[in-house]
């Protein structure tokens, strides 16, 4: 595996691929199961495999969220390296960012709705962040988790808007055997908080109203940020020990 740190040396690599099919899985770090599964089909579906680990700043509003983000980048490297990826970028922050963020690409309706009416910002960074990685990678297939189905829906409208050549590739929730989506963030909780986490997604598939699905989650232990049904799916955040979770399923 060849590790590039600088988008003018990606550029470079990319242009002995002309012709491939390149697979592109974008990520913050903190691999783990879900990643492992969109990462072994990138690799599977393409001629080329490309992981980017870049623990991307402008799409956290809360700034201890950033700083206690559960990734270790040697442990990273050695499950990419096992899966055999082929490239893995890892940019800094002035190199992703040599305008300090003067330039943000925005969403003006949906992205303000669910996670993004109480993480204002939030997916600005998001949307910031894919595109400058698709512009250097220009990958002919990106993989994303179906887990954060409502950045997948922001990413699919910004790549069909901006009439951007790269399929997108939405991919089923991994989860534990317990139910609970399997996600970077659950490394923050207690013991105790792990044996109560699996809740969250039996109460969601359970049925019901969103107000009786969210008291439900309240009555479990939860602190319910929003349960909500749209287009056909049933969208859910909430903290748990001060660590949010999300979910989601077809309704």
């Amino acid at each position: 595996m060849k590790i590039i740190k600088t988008p003018e040396e990606f550029k470079a690599v990319r242009k002995t691929l002309h012709g491939k099919k390149i697979g592109f899985v974008p990520t913050m770090g903190g691999l783990h199961e879900g990643h492992l599964s969109l990462i072994k089909r990138a690799i599977r579906e393409n001629e080329v495999s490309v992981v980017s680990v870049y623990l991307n700043p402008t799409q956290f509003n809360d700034k201890k969220d950033l700083e206690t983000y559960p990734a270790n980048f040697d442990d990273d490297c050695a499950l990419l390296e096992k899966a055999g990826v082929d490239y893995l970028f890892a940019p800094t922050y002035p190199v992703m960012y040599p305008d300090d963020y003067a330039y943000m690409l925005t969403e003006k309706v949906f992205s303000k709705e669910l996670c993004g009416a109480k993480r204002p910002g939030h997916f600005d960074g998001v949307l910031t962040v894919v595109m400058k990685l698709f512009n250097i990678v220009r990958p002919t297939r990106a993989y994303f988790g179906e887990k954060d189905y409502q950045q997948y829906r922001l990413l699919d409208g910004m790549v069909k808007a901006f009439f951007m050549d790269v399929q997108l590739v939405p991919c089923p929730i991994v989860r534990e055997a317990n139910g609970l989506a399997i996600s970077s963030r659950n490394r923050k909780l207690s013991p105790e908080g792990l044996k109560k986490a699996p809740r969250f997604h039996e109460i969601l598939a359970g049925g019901g109203s969103e107000a009786e699905i969210a008291k439900k989650l309240e009555a479990a232990g939860f602190k319910v940020d929003y349960v909500t049904k749209k287009e056909g799916r049933l969208y859910a955040a909430v903290f748990l020990e001060d660590v949010r979770l999300i979910d989601n399923i077809e309704a």
